[in-house]
């Protein structure tokens, strides 16, 4: 199949959704699909544009395998409606000039957060007359005003009411829990539209590994400590505060460090708290390279989770399947009900306690702290679970059966040929080549 990914953010940025789509467009290129990314200049989550891009109003690279052909988006640290709008303006009217230069795709896969691309998305749609399917990260605007992001009200109004049509216009839509089906549901949407695929991780790359091992920890002077590690985005719906109040509470044991890992700006900020509070248990770090992920984790005694009281109940950030796939213990700091929290109590991998609550969180440590044979059966549960439930060849086999299901034999087959003449010279044996599956 010719498979198109509409998503805002892809390689090289290293948290959120970009390395799921990037793993994604990769798996289906290793499975014999063509497959094209049409994506902002990179820039989260600093919100700049990376260096290297800066300036450019086009891009188109191959990276593994895939096409992807970048545009550029007025994209500004603030995040006031003004900027926003610019943003999602900027990025649907020049992305869509790129979307047509290319092949024509068998089906498209959009992704959200960024809702406005539904309109590019539909007017693709009709143009290759191809099925689509949405990708929902999050319930939009839902999630942004229940945790504060959008607060203003003409804002508020403009995305309710795309909300419906980018339900409409979806062939499909996959949603990454099964919370998100009632709500789906009680919006109007029919259940055959829905199907469920969870978010994944890459167990290959990510292993649990002895913390001795640990680049990161002897780069650091963590050798010595019980390390408690945030690592992702620093963004009000954490409350990541907490957890330096947290700390403040665990002084009295020398060699509890909590450490965060994220965008220099925010850790700028988290700096200033730190200086307030007067406390040396906590070191801001850096984001590291992709590749050094694996290590990173490896240092973790424990695994942070932090959400707000106020976040939706089936929001699931992707660091939950990394730090389950490392083989460290969890300690959710997220609401009761939430699919964080029952994803943790399901899989046995490690301990939920009250949000917007240090002293908890800090209990939650200890507990820990204080039992480490526990905390290694909790790691090596979750690390069991991971590999059950969110491998990403398993999440490649649904989508794959997803697209299948809705790209009709006969554009498969079309395509097919038109592949085949136009690669004959290297379509033999000895090129490792095999025919795409048929059903």
């Amino acid at each position: 199949m010719r498979i198109l990914i509409y998503s805002y953010n892809y390689h090289p940025e290293p948290i959120g959704i970009a390395p799921l789509m990037t793993e994604l467009a990769e798996g289906l290129v290793h499975r014999g699909h063509r497959v094209r990314v049409i994506t902002a200049m990179p820039n989260y989550p600093e919100r700049e544009v990376y260096s290297p891009y800066r300036g450019k109003l086009y891009t188109t690279e191959q990276h593994n395998g895939v096409t992807v052909q970048r545009s550029f988006v007025f994209v500004r640290p603030r995040a006031d409606l003004a900027c926003r709008l610019l943003l999602e303006l900027s990025f649907i009217s020049l992305s869509l000039f790129q979307a047509f230069r290319g092949w024509q795709p068998d089906i498209i896969l959009n992704t959200s957060p960024s809702l406005p691309a539904v309109l590019p998305v539909a007017l693709l749609k009709r143009v290759y007359r191809c099925p689509t399917v949405l990708n929902l990260q999050d319930i939009l605007p839902e999630a942004a005003i229940k945790t504060g992001i959008m607060g203003n009200p003409l804002g508020i109004r403009l995305a309710e009411m795309l909300e419906p049509f980018a339900y409409r216009q979806a062939t499909a839509i996959s949603v990454i829990d099964g919370g998100f089906e009632s709500v789906l549901a009680q919006k109007g949407v029919p259940d055959r539209k829905i199907v469920t695929i969870p978010n994944w991780v890459n167990v290959d790359l990510i292993t649990p590994k002895p913390k001795e091992t640990s680049q990161f920890r002897k780069r650091h002077g963590l050798d010595q400590k019980f390390v408690v590690l945030y690592a992702g985005n620093i963004a009000e719906t954490q409350g990541i505060t907490n957890a330096l109040h947290a700390a403040k509470a665990l002084v009295a044991y020398g060699d509890i460090q909590l450490v965060v890992v994220g965008e220099n700006r925010r850790l700028a900020a988290l700096d200033q708290t730190r200086r307030a509070l007067g406390i040396t248990n906590v070191s801001l770090l850096p984001f590291v390279p992709r590749q050094d992920l694996s290590d990173m984790l490896a240092a973790a005694d424990v695994g942070l989770i932090l959400q707000k009281q106020t976040m939706v109940g089936f929001n699931m950030p992707s660091k939950t399947q990394l730090l389950l796939a490392s083989g460290r213990p969890v300690l959710a700091a997220v609401p009761a009900a939430g699919a964080v929290a029952q994803t943790v109590r399901k899989s046995g991998s490690g301990l939920v306690v009250e949000p917007d609550n240090p002293l908890a969180l800090a209990e939650g440590v200890l507990e820990l702290y204080h039992h480490p044979d526990q905390s290694t059966q909790l790691g090596r549960q979750g690390r069991r679970y991971a590999l059950d439930h969110y491998d990403v060849q398993t999440a490649l086999d649904r989508y794959e059966a997803l697209f299948e299901g809705l790209v009709p034999t006969a554009a498969r087959l079309k395509t097919d040929t038109k592949f085949c003449l136009q690669n004959r010279h290297r379509l033999s044996p000895q090129h490792g080549y095999s025919p795409p599956r048929q059903k």
